[in-house]
């Protein structure tokens, strides 16, 4: 779901629907006469007048059906969540500590779908494109629902065995997974304002490292929004800064002898992050081609994943094998 939206965003294909129909709105144009109302309704706003005046009605359908494909998986996952919620609730097999969660998760994913609407409504009259706060928000409230889900299901099955670790294990994995969280976003703001479409060099920006022009928009605080090359900048410097906590975070759980599961996932994160920043500098390099593009995006929702999976794993523990006795010590 959150990779056809990146692709929707991508291909410019999130206004071409004009309207919000939570029900009828599933259905797409069956009809020479339903595809040019709809083609039409494109035809009066600010980014068809400005930017794709003369388009065809094929050039039309192309990113029609992307955003179409965008609103109809969430409505589907709405469906595959709630049909089988109400089955298992009516059969009494959902735990009634379950229950106000799973309830939660699915008003999650409905406020999502009209944060979604407010977000395309932003581009609709005095824009070219949705607003990047927007657009980052939504990316935002896609990610919580994600780690919610990914949360409830490690919490699913047998009971695990709590372990003694220092809640200074779990604090840094938390800060971690928040500095990882905070690049994702950093990364929506990129999108938002197509800020990876210039300054394609590396490591250097316009032959500097900290490049000149970083502090031209007024107030000063608009620059980290607004500013396409403070907005790269902040992603490039954030990308760097999740390598090094990644990897400090694995070497200092290593010296302490924190167990090797732990241990082996924070290096399991070390490396995601470490492939993933590699692939955001070929995708950079190369203007964000959309299979680059999109490759990113799935590589940070892997490391995010990865991210909370280690705070988890701090919080609640594993069943590690006890060491083999030898023959000495039995």
């Amino acid at each position: 779901m959150i990779l056809v939206g990146g692709a929707t965003r991508l291909t410019d294909s999130g206004l071409s629907i004009t309207e919000w129909q939570p029900i009828i709105g599933a259905i797409p144009p069956l009809s020479a006469a339903h595809w040019q109302e709809a083609f039409e309704a494109y035809q009066k706003i600010p980014e068809y007048t400005e930017i794709n005046a003369g388009m065809s009605l094929a050039q039309f359908k192309a990113i029609y059906w992307w955003e179409w494909a965008h609103r109809f998986l969430g409505r589907f996952i709405g469906v595959v969540f709630l049909l089988p919620f109400i089955v298992f609730w009516l059969a009494g097999y959902i735990p009634r500590a379950l229950l106000p969660r799973l309830l939660g998760l699915f008003v999650l994913g409905g406020l999502q779908g009209a944060l979604g609407w407010y977000m395309v409504k932003s581009g609709l009259v005095d824009r070219t494109d949705v607003s990047q706060y927007r657009l980052t928000a939504h990316f935002g409230v896609a990610l919580l629902i994600l780690g919610y889900t990914v949360w409830l299901l490690l919490g699913l099955g047998a009971a695990r065995k709590e372990q003694t670790r220092s809640s200074s294990v779990s604090r840094v994995a938390a800060a971690v997974l928040l500095l990882i969280f905070v690049q994702l976003l950093a990364g929506a703001l990129v999108a938002g304002i197509d800020a990876g479409m210039g300054f394609n060099t590396w490591p250097l920006i316009n032959g500097a490292f900290i490049p000149n022009g970083l502090d031209e928009a007024s107030p000063w605080y608009l620059n980290l929004f607004e500013n396409p090359l403070t907005v790269q900048f902040d992603h490039r410097m954030l990308g760097y800064a999740v390598v090094v906590a990644t990897a400090a975070q694995a070497i200092w759980l290593a010296l302490k002898r924190d167990g090797q599961v732990l241990v082996g996932s924070a290096v399991t994160l070390t490396v995601m992050a470490i492939l993933q920043a590699t692939l955001g500098v070929w995708t950079l390099l190369l203007a964000v081609p959309i299979q680059l593009g999109l490759a990113h995006q799935a590589g940070a929702i892997i490391v995010f994943v990865a991210a909370l999976h280690h705070l988890w794993l701090t919080r609640h523990g594993t069943s590690e094998r006890p060491e083999p006795q030898t023959l000495a010590n039995a």
